[in-house]
């Protein structure tokens, strides 16, 4: 080929070392780079985290204002499309997300130049603990007041009433904040849907369209047992009526039934005298049975009277 000089390169020329798979190490460094950054910056605008912050069902940390601008963004547009990428259908609107009131170390107030995280100049510690929050010790928050505590505290506390507001709690409502144990994620999981399929949302609010489908539904059985009642009303007013009808038709007082005999008597014996009372003449012209007709009364003016012999 060519007898230009050049030379063919050969794979084992260019590929130095060979695909593998990585080190559990690497797995290690690369989710904790993960977890700082989740920690410190919100993933939806990319801006280090700041109160107020708020949480999905996931767990996952987001800045208010950033859930916001996506929800007050068009549809269509690149913003809206990356953040449904980004929270993948989770947040529809505020009530699918719960405000996290982190308690804030005083002393890294005081100092403005200090950096609590990469990004972040809040230090947020556990209440109780003192002990600072982040990725490298485990935090849980408490829906629906949001208060947050290290995971060791709500542990370790029987009552389940939070220490900060005392305000009561059920057990599932303790959520991980940005959680990597299979068994935190799958338990969030499965408290999102049962949630959901209840009509409630992260915040233990009522779902947007589930209260009006409710009163929608209420509204109709409403209508059908008010118009069933009004039928049988109908039908129970009904029933009087007729009998009054029914006593007006007929004669239940004594002298009204009297007078009534009466007069029908006086009827009836009228049309007696008035059939007596006809002359021979006018009954002459009605039928009387069978009889034969006169042959005399036959004959024309003429021969009346007169008899015709025979041959």
């Amino acid at each position: 080929m060519g007898n230009d000089g050049g030379s063919i390169p050969k794979r084992r020329e260019l590929v130095k070392e060979a695909a593998r798979p990585p080190t559990a190490a690497e797995i290690k460094q690369a989710r904790a780079e993960s977890q700082d950054h989740a920690w410190n910056h919100c993933p939806l605008s990319s801006k280090p985290l700041a109160t107020p912050v708020v949480s999905d069902c996931a767990g996952a940390l987001y800045n208010k204002d950033g859930v916001l601008e996506f929800l007050l963004a068009e549809e269509g547009s690149a913003e809206k499309v990356e953040g449904e990428k980004v929270l993948g259908g989770r947040v529809k609107g505020l009530k699918d997300v719960v405000e996290v009131k982190f308690d804030m170390d005083v002393e890294a107030d005081k100092d403005k130049d200090r950096v609590a995280g990469a990004g972040r100049r809040e230090r947020w510690v556990c209440p109780v603990t003192r002990v600072e929050m982040g990725p490298q010790a485990k935090a849980v928050y408490v829906v629906p007041c949001g208060h947050a505590f290290a995971g060791s505290v709500v542990r370790e506390v029987e009552e389940k009433i939070c220490v900060q507001c005392n305000g009561a709690y059920a057990e599932n409502d303790v959520v991980p904040i940005l959680p990597t144990l299979p068994a935190d994620v799958a338990r969030l999981a499965l408290r999102a849907r049962s949630l959901k399929e209840k009509g409630l949302t992260h915040a233990l609010k009522k779902a947007p369209g589930g209260k009006k489908r409710k009163k929608t539904a209420d509204a109709s059985s409403a209508d059908a047992k008010a118009s069933t009642t009004s039928e049988e009303d109908n039908k129970t007013a009904a029933k009087p009526e007729k009998k009054e009808r029914q006593a007006d038709n007929g004669i239940k007082n004594a002298s009204t039934a009297y007078l009534t005999k009466k007069v029908l008597e006086e009827q009836e014996e009228r049309n007696k005298r008035r059939k007596l009372g006809q002359n021979d003449n006018v009954q002459s012209l009605f039928s009387k049975g069978n009889q034969k007709a006169d042959l005399a009364n036959s004959k024309d003016y003429m021969t009346r009277g007169f008899s015709i012999g025979g041959k």
